[in-house]
């Protein structure tokens, strides 16, 4: 038994002052002369013999009551654990991802644990609490409450291995002290196995809540599977997290526009095609009809005008006739003009610029490409078969692309393709491994081996470059080679022009990295935001003389369809989505782990922690013995004879 007031105690010595007016009490029996001596006598023993048990027991009972007083005002109590005496450190993870917004008994997983922190733990209770968003140090319940009610779920989450790392950083230094992390998630599955560093100075408590959710029914992503002048068909693609189900309803909207219904069945994935109109501005969102989670239950994606991309090809004396059949009307707007004709103020207005089989590269041309290189722009070098060697090197240090270091008049097949590259990809549907060589008789080799596109047999490459800048090591002119004739022409090239403007997608996902090409031209001091009805964003940006590229990842951190404003001016919509990797059902099994306590309900964990720093009171019964012994001597000095 402990004292929260034990200087009271002092006072017990006052007991001794009832023991001293005992003992030391002057009143005396006084004599009275009777005739019959021998009865009263006997008379006198008796009453003196009483009297003396009479004043014993009162001087018990007086002593009791008093000293019960004294000790209730102490205030006794009895610690629940050995450890009660040490400080007490709370630090809670609060996992706010959208998986938790899978419906418990009493709401969603989210919604109980906030009820759990405001309703279990005292509101002067000092805690440190965060979430996937947000830390809250050193704070107290009643300052939480506000936030903790408003807290919204995030698009990203913490993986459980930095949760736990960042909530041993929220401790203080104190070594004497308890300290109880407590992670509180429904611990969805990563394809990681999950585990926690042993730590002897945490003790780890995980709070898995659990949900009544089944099933749920997703929209994945979507893609345009074909084109016409007329149409465009969008593919949609579903996924299920529970048995088949049939008859899943799906709507396409273009704004609040109602363009067309489907109803699908679905197992574990399904798809479903949507044919709009091509050529027509769609700000479009897909919903279904689905009571799992709510968040993956829309889908936003937009088709903005497409812009013509401007393709300029510098000659010689070579044909380019092949650049054209590539560059075609409908896509591109291609110009070509002989270097002596070439009017130089048209390079930065271009998105590619070919140079194509020029003997020598002037001091005027490389600084000008040089410059448009610099503002984005993208570069294709083509050699002929006799090049001022020197003019082209200078020329691709600028260029920061791989030199040519001598030349090689053995004839050569191209065999290999560099599938990883960015400029291949989803160039093909499939790996081609036998297929028509294309050959050259002359080349030139690179003095290296890196950013190789396509490769001869023997390793040395044929076509190499950057995200910008792109040379062969041949000429292609019919004389010295027959790639125009090849399969391969046609991707490669045509990648080329397409990636050197970038179109903004469909969608963009949010907490990935975005890069967003808008084709503007802004002042100095202008910035581009991002904007809808509810929010104003403004992302990363880098400005070029005809484009501004922005860079998102978590912000905009809201699904939706923005529009990009310059001032006052919309220039085009972008449609950004959350992550689906929210979406899946599969959780880990906490009874697994180790040197861990695990439970489902937050409260039970509040209350096994409180149940370390709380006490039994026991002054209320020694008050209770105070009256007891108040009422038997009260019983004493008026029944005892």
């Amino acid at each position: 038994m402990q004292f929260k007031h034990p200087e009271l105690l002092y006072a017990l010595f006052l007991l001794v002052i009832p023991i001293l007016i005992h003992l030391f009490q002057l009143r005396r029996f006084q004599k009275v002369e009777f005739t019959n001596v021998k009865f009263l006598k006997s008379v006198k023993l008796q009453t003196r013999k009483s009297s003396q048990l009479k004043k014993w027991f009162t001087l018990l009972t007086r002593m009791l009551l008093l000293a019960c007083v004294i000790i209730a005002f102490a205030q006794p109590f009895m610690p629940n654990t050995e450890d009660f005496n040490e400080a007490q450190e709370t630090v809670i993870y609060l996992d706010n991802s959208f998986s938790m917004q899978a419906r418990g008994s009493n709401g969603t997983l989210l919604n109980e644990a906030i009820q759990d922190i405001i309703n279990t733990l005292p509101e002067d209770e000092t805690i440190s609490l965060f979430t996937n968003t947000n830390t809250f140090r050193n704070t107290t319940v009643k300052a939480l409450k506000n936030d903790l009610i408003q807290l919204s779920h995030s698009p990203s989450q913490l993986n459980y291995e930095a949760a736990y790392l960042k909530g041993k950083q929220l401790f203080s230094n104190n070594g004497a002290s308890t300290k109880n992390l407590v992670l509180v998630s429904d611990f969805q599955q990563n394809g990681n196995p999950l585990t926690f560093e042993a730590d002897s100075t945490v003790q780890l408590k995980l709070v898995q809540p659990k949900s009544n959710l089944v099933s749920n029914i997703s929209i994945d992503s979507l893609y345009i599977s074909k084109t016409t002048a007329e149409t465009l068909d969008i593919n949609v693609l579903l996924s299920n997290q529970s048995e088949p189900i049939d008859n899943v309803s799906i709507s396409l909207f273009n704004d609040d526009n109602l363009l067309a219904k489907s109803a699908i069945d679905i197992d574990k994935e399904a798809e479903t095609i949507f044919t709009v109109p091509n050529n027509t501005v769609i700000n479009g969102k897909l919903i279904i009809d689905d009571s799992g989670l709510q968040y993956d239950n829309a889908f936003y994606f937009n088709i903005n005008s497409k812009p013509k991309i401007k393709v300029l090809t510098i000659n010689d004396s070579a044909d380019d006739s092949f650049l054209k059949r590539i560059y075609t009307e409908d896509e591109f707007d291609y110009k070509s003009f002989r270097l002596k004709a070439l009017n130089f103020n048209l390079i930065p207005d271009q998105n590619l610029i070919v140079i194509n089989e020029i003997e020598m590269i002037s001091t005027a041309l490389k600084t000008a490409l040089n410059a448009f290189k610099n503002d984005g722009g993208s570069v294709l070098i083509i050699p002929s078969s006799k090049i001022n060697l020197n003019s082209y090197n200078q020329l691709f240090i600028d260029l920061s692309i791989t030199q040519y270091s001598n030349q090689n008049n053995t004839e050569k097949r191209i065999t290999s393709i560099n599938y990883d590259h960015p400029l291949l990809t989803n160039a093909f549907y499939s790996k081609v491994t036998n297929f028509q060589y294309p050959k050259v008789d002359m080349s030139y080799r690179f003095s290296s081996n890196s950013n190789n596109i396509l490769s001869y047999e023997n390793g040395s490459p044929f076509l190499v470059g950057n995200s910008k800048v792109f040379a062969f090591s041949s000429a292609l002119n019919n004389n010295n080679s027959n790639f125009k004739n090849s399969q391969l022409i046609i991707p490669v090239l045509y990648n080329m022009g397409l990636q050197s403007l970038k179109l903004s997608k469909l969608y963009y996902t949010i907490s990935e990295p975005n890069s967003i090409a808008i084709q503007t031209s802004i002042g100095q001091d202008d910035i581009l935001t991002l904007n809808s009805e509810e929010t104003s964003v403004i992302p990363l940006q880098k400005t070029y003389s005809k484009t501004v590229v922005l860079e998102t990842e978590d912000f905009p951190n809201t699904a939706g369809i923005l529009n990009v404003m310059n001032k006052d001016t919309s220039l085009q919509n972008l449609s950004f989505n959350f992550n689906r990797k929210e979406s899946s059902l599969s959780y880990y099994d906490l009874d697994a782990l180790k040197n861990t306590s695990v439970d489902s309900s937050l409260a039970t964990t509040i209350n096994t922690i409180k149940s370390s720093t709380t006490i039994n009171a026991l002054w209320k019964w020694f008050v209770i013995f105070a009256l007891v012994f108040l009422i038997i001597e009260m019983l004493l000095l008026k029944y005892l004879k």
